[in-house]
């Protein structure tokens, strides 16, 4: 920024997109300089951004031959709602949000819609329900933009039946860091010219090119559904009912697994009472259908599968204000954690059969530091989340890190991975070299390089 100076910048970026769609005022930009990431691990913003917002491509098109020329740093920027600072500008430069790229065209015929990259989660699913379909990713908060659940893969609770975003990513107008637009794939089912170039871009968290649409396929809107609790006194049981169910054929929307203590709290702290009085830990399973036959025949074998593997009594919830009321009280876990002094929250995954020895290699961590970790997370395809919670007369930072490091290896023994669906960020990249060989990461660097020659693009980021 020094070779060009701020003022020159910004005079540069009115020019392209008009002056009341660039922020440089200190006290309008607190809202940019962060995202979700939890607060002992969050990055320190840069001192001097400015942030842009383009309508549409070609105008991001224009600010990035100008950064590009004057090698200054940009960083996109969806929704901010990810939790490894992976939209975080650590350096000083230029902050690019999505957020006027608005637009939702639905092609029913197709089942698909093309979305502009700052439509949140919330707008496409409302859209995509009135045209009497559905768009089944949830990755949690509504509020995120589909450009960045793109950018970085999101995943979430309904993953067991309909896969990730890279699974619904059919098409992508983007711009790279050199300035060129391209359009990838499109409304088609298979496309195999090529090295998949789209593919690439989806997961790879801003540093490639900066995505501007979305075309995602949809699904006919389910039409009924039920949300079964099955609690069990044995974790391994519980944990060891799920390949049982996948084998058997069922795959369920969601099968989430939680801890009675936390299930309690979160329940309490939003002013209601959780259902279920039985049992140590629970299986929280979702099951949708074209009817209501489909849905209760899909319930009754799942419960048989549950009860034979040593369930006590399954809470069956039909009428959608009791699915709604066990949503919202899971939903409320996460902030009961932090408001108990959650320190780091983890994403790893192994495989959905090994879920059990992880967890009892969790245990032995846990006693090993005299400490506990409470954990919930995606059980049908094996994404566990563990968090670290505080702990008094320690160095918090000293101790997250050893614990996180015997975690991480503790999930790679059996197979899995450090990051199933939050991504690398800024946050992780101290340890993604456990996880990926050197030759892996340098295949990283030089297709970064390939794409971005100057490293304009989210620097410090994905790569370490």
């Amino acid at each position: 920024m020094e070779k060009l100076g701020m003022e020159r910048v910004v005079e540069a970026l009115k020019e392209i997109v008009g002056e009341k769609n660039v922020v440089y005022e200190r006290e309008k930009l607190e809202d940019y300089l962060r995202d979700e990431t939890y607060p002992m691990l969050r990055l320190k913003p840069a001192a001097n951004v400015v942030v842009v917002k383009p309508l549409n491509a070609e105008e991001v098109s224009r600010i990035l031959k100008f950064a590009n020329e004057h090698r200054i740093p940009v960083f996109p920027r969806g929704g901010g709602t990810g939790l490894v600072g992976g939209a975080v500008p650590t350096r000083e430069g230029i902050v690019l949000t999505t957020e006027r790229m608005k637009g939702i065209e639905i092609d029913r015929e197709n089942l698909m819609a093309t979305v502009g990259a700052g439509v949140t989660l919330e707008e496409l699913i409302k859209a995509s329900e009135e045209a009497g379909l559905f768009f089944p990713l949830h990755p949690g908060d509504e509020t995120a933009h589909i450009g960045g659940l793109a950018a970085t893969n999101a995943g979430g609770v309904r993953a067991v039946k309909y896969g990730v975003m890279r699974n619904y990513v059919k098409g992508l107008e983007v711009v790279l860091p050199t300035g060129e637009i391209l359009n990838l794939g499109g409304k088609l089912q298979k496309d195999n010219t090529g090295y998949d170039l789209l593919d690439l871009i989806v997961g790879s968290e801003g540093t490639l090119a900066v995505i501007t649409k979305v075309i995602v396929k949809l699904h006919p809107k389910p039409g009924a559904s039920a949300t079964l609790i099955a609690p069990f006194n044995s974790r391994h049981e519980a944990v060891g009912t799920v390949p049982k169910i996948l084998q058997s054929g069922i795959i369920p929307l969601a099968i989430e697994y939680a801890e009675r203590e936390l299930m309690e709290k979160a329940a309490k702290h939003i002013g209601e009472e959780w259902p279920v009085k039985e049992g140590n830990c629970y299986l929280l399973i979702i099951v949708v259908g074209e009817n209501r036959d489909q849905v209760l025949y899909e319930s009754q074998k799942i419960a048989e599968i549950c009860e034979q593997n040593h369930s006590l009594e399954i809470l069956f919830a039909e009428p959608k204000h009791e699915q709604e009321k066990i949503l919202r009280i899971r939903s409320a876990a996460l902030p009961v954690l932090e408001a108990e002094g959650m320190v780091d929250g983890l994403d790893t995954a192994v495989p959905p059969a090994k879920i059990g020895e992880f967890l009892d290699k969790i245990d032995k961590i846990a006693e090993k530091y005299g400490t506990s970790f409470p954990v919930a997370g995606h059980a049908g395809d094996g994404n566990i989340h563990v968090c670290i919670m505080k702990r008094e007369g320690v160095n918090l930072e000293e101790y997250a890190e050893k614990l996180r490091h015997e975690i991480y290896e503790a999930a790679l023994e059996l197979g899995g991975t450090i990051s199933a669906e939050h991504g690398i960020g800024g946050v992780r990249l101290k340890s993604l070299p456990l996880y990926l060989s050197e030759k892996e990461i340098d295949l990283m660097r030089q297709i970064k390089k390939v794409f971005d020659p100057n490293g304009i693009l989210n620097p410090g980021k994905k790569i370490p």
